[in-house]
């Protein structure tokens, strides 16, 4: 049996700013933006997201989550999510519930949805008080087929898109991938808690991706990686990212997996961020 790569935490710490974005700002590009957004962007907290890419692309504007590469759902855990726009289907179906009730009560939300809508666009407070759904309405945004836009005041805009060409299982393995690749190592768990996935899912997509994952030990245990990022894991660690783009990195860009299991404190120190930051006026 191979032996368990051992990691320590400066080596996953490094590896996850390189694969991150977050140790040199990339310039403004659709393949910038995409690669920014690789794993979401939590944009709950008003433009939390629009932060998120500042740190990791140069010449983010106030607009530019309405750049046609980017595109806002209801994401991991029905939250407000800022995703590339070819990853739709990932971040969307691949979440579908695998349980018959799940799935039924995410299609039959939809379908309520689109038959209201209509081809229209309008809050999603409108549309959920016209069909009784209050919150649950975002149940549906798991069939692939719901986007959403949020300018971090008033009600988010809801409309129709067509079905993904992608199936669910396909989906939720691709995602599976993303989570590992940005916040990897990780475990089944972890990105069943990330994602709002079942256990069972969760196992379902890591078992497909048996083929693809080198075991490793880090400090939080045992956990896999990526074999495709197994050299850049390896890579020596390079110089330390501002302050900033570290500070997103661990608490703000990537949505609860910050408090997960996964976190491994990855805060810059004070020396650093007083280095970088303004001082703080008296009183505030």
């Amino acid at each position: 049996m191979q032996a368990r790569l051992r990691l320590t935490r400066q080596q996953i710490l490094a590896f996850r700013r390189r694969v991150g974005a977050l140790d040199e700002r990339m310039p403004y590009a659709t393949t910038s933006l995409e690669r920014a957004a690789c794993a979401g962007l939590q944009d709950s907290m008003p433009r939390a997201a629009l932060l998120s890419l500042h740190a990791r692309v140069a010449g983010i504007g106030p607009s530019t989550l309405d750049d046609p590469a980017l595109a806002q759902l209801w994401g991991p855990r029905y939250n407000t999510y800022v995703v590339a726009r070819r990853d739709f289907a990932l971040f969307s179906l691949g979440r579908l519930p695998d349980s018959e009730k799940g799935r039924l009560r995410a299609e039959r939300t939809a379908a309520a949805l689109h038959a209201h809508l209509d081809g229209r666009r309008m809050t999603d407070r409108e549309a959920a008080g016209a069909l009784g759904l209050g919150n649950s309405i975002r149940y549906a945004a798991t069939t692939g087929t719901v986007e959403i836009r949020w300018h971090g005041a008033r009600a988010p805009i809801v409309w129709s898109v067509p079905a993904p060409a992608i199936g669910p299982a396909e989906a939720c393995r691709e995602l599976a991938r993303r989570h590992l690749h940005v916040f990897g190592p990780t475990t089944a768990g972890g990105f069943a808690r990330w994602a709002g996935a079942s256990a069972p899912s969760a196992a379902a997509a890591y078992a497909s991706l048996e083929g693809s994952l080198v075991a490793v030990r880090s400090p939080l245990g045992d956990e896999w990686l990526l074999a495709e990022d197994e050299a850049e894991m390896r890579a020596p660690a390079t110089a330390s990212a501002p302050a900033p783009r570290r500070r997103v990195a661990a608490c703000g860009g990537r949505g609860r997996n910050a408090r997960s299991r996964d976190r491994l404190g990855a805060r810059a120190p004070a020396a650093q961020r007083r280095r970088v930051l303004p001082p703080r006026p008296r009183g505030a």
